[in-house]
């Protein structure tokens, strides 16, 4: 079995299908961060203006036309602040000439820096901060997925696997009732022949070796179906394994456990994985919720904006300004904006309450069908186990009672039809013992996945990078 789960840690479909999901969600939360990288933008313009001329006042002429060219170049670096604010560096220089500057070029500079931040819708969460947290549970709760499914997996090979071990069992049982079956017909052929038996006993003889025949036919056509449940749980090309014979190692054993119903449900809400998500849900449910109320406040953005400038007829003059400290230009101020009837955020925060309050009722729904879940697992595995040494007691008659029989038939004192049904009665109580055996185990198999502990029983650890 450890062979078996080690390979469908591997190969499985579905876990490797859901494995692929908390690495999509990193890309996505990366994706998201991505919004607080540092921006630097750039613009250049090239801007031409021609001017009429103004009437003379002293002539019917008109002043000469004005021709200007104006460039400018505005580096600037911008970053989103974790607040919610933003903070822009920027410079500007432009250089200016024309018609109307004698002396070739004018330039002017300036470099400042301009602060914006919310005071109250946005301030505390806005949509990229909500996002990010938001994304943050997704992968938390995408983890747990995981988690469950490596859960259900194992515990479908564990089932599996006991499953095979009872069918390869029952081919056994079926053919040594088969072997039995053959050996009591032979007998009566004998006696037949000897005329010390009618005739009749050798037909009943002949009808339930053919009907033990066809019950191992069925057994091993069970034991197929139960080989290929397995190999399509621990492998990914079932093809591949298509002419592969599986030969479980392990046997059925009937190991005690103590169940208690206390500890179950104590290990259940703190290890089961839905549960876990679940609580995440909610979590989540109350980052949308703080987002929805914060919309509900009025913008209120401060504003402020600090900076020097400079001019000169050259570059180096122009940028003297800017290097000594001179020229300092501010301004700081609010603006504030709401719409009047806020229908949005008022019925966006009200939908929240009532989701959150959903999540809260499915939450407590699920909590109580784990603990009627695990009440449920204890006893059908106390039972399982009862059933055990019940089951084995009767196989301990029956072959009694069929030795007793065949020897009665030796002394003449029987007939075929009793030991026959002897035989069947036997063959019936061995399938029922491997059968009860394999339910025990499958019902702890249950019991730890309804706990939560499927992991630590099977020693596999399972850990997020």
């Amino acid at each position: 079995m450890a062979e078996c789960i080690a390979m469908a840690l591997d190969k499985n479909l579905d876990i490797q299908i859901r494995r692929l999901q908390p690495t999509i969600d990193l890309y996505n939360l990366d994706a998201t961060r991505g919004y607080y990288d540092l921006t630097f933008n750039l613009n250049a313009t090239h801007r031409f203006n021609s001017s009429p001329g103004s009437p003379d006042p002293n002539s019917v002429l008109f002043e000469k036309s004005s021709d200007s060219y104006t460039e400018s170049y505005g580096p600037s670096f911008t970053q989103q602040l974790g607040t919610g604010g933003r903070v822009t560096l920027n410079g500007d220089l432009i250089r200016r000439s024309g018609s109307s500057f004698t002396k070739g070029y004018n330039y002017s500079t300036d470099a400042g820096l301009s602060l914006t931040q919310p005071l109250l819708k946005n301030a505390w969460i806005d949509s990229t901060r909500q996002t990010i947290l938001v994304n943050k549970h997704t992968l938390k709760i995408d983890e747990l997925a995981l988690r469950n499914q490596v859960m259900t997996t194992v515990n479908s090979v564990q089932q599996a696997y006991f499953e095979l071990v009872f069918a390869r069992d029952n081919v056994r049982v079926q053919e040594a009732s088969l072997g039995l079956a053959e050996k009591l017909l032979a007998d009566n052929k004998r006696r037949v022949e000897v005329g010390a038996l009618a005739p009749l006993d050798e037909k009943q003889s002949e009808s339930q070796v053919a009907a033990r025949r066809s019950d191992l036919i069925s057994a091993r056509r069970d034991l197929e179906i139960q080989v290929n449940n397995l190999k399509n749980l621990i492998g990914d090309d079932f093809g591949a394994w298509a002419t592969t014979a599986l030969e479980p190692a392990d046997k059925l054993l009937a190991l005690a456990q103590t169940l208690n119903v206390q500890d179950s449900w104590r290990h259940s809400l703190a290890l089961r994985p839905d549960l876990q998500q679940a609580r995440e849900q909610i979590e989540r449910q109350n980052i949308v919720l703080r987002y929805n109320h914060n919309q509900l406040f009025p913008s209120l953005d401060l504003t402020l904006t600090y900076g020097h400038n400079g001019i000169g007829q050259t570059l180096p003059t122009g940028l003297n300004g800017i290097q000594r400290g001179d020229n300092q230009f501010y301004s700081y101020g609010f603006v504030l904006s709401f719409p009047l009837s806020n229908r949005t955020a008022k019925n966006n925060y009200k939908s929240g309450k009532l989701t959150k309050e959903l999540l809260l009722l499915e939450f407590k729904r699920l909590e109580q069908g784990i603990i009627v879940e695990i009440d449920n697992a204890v006893k059908q595995a106390q039972t399982a186990y009862e059933k055990i040494e019940a089951t084995r007691q009767a196989r301990l008659y029956a072959e009694a009672a069929l030795d007793a029989e065949q020897k009665k038939l030796e002394n003449g004192k029987s007939t075929s039809f009793f030991v026959l049904q002897l035989q069947r009665d036997l063959s019936a109580a061995r399938s029922a013992e491997i059968r009860a055996l394999a339910d025990y185990n499958k019902s702890l198999s249950t019991l730890s996945k309804s706990e939560g502990t499927t992991l630590e029983k099977a020693n596999i650890g399972l850990e997020f990078k």
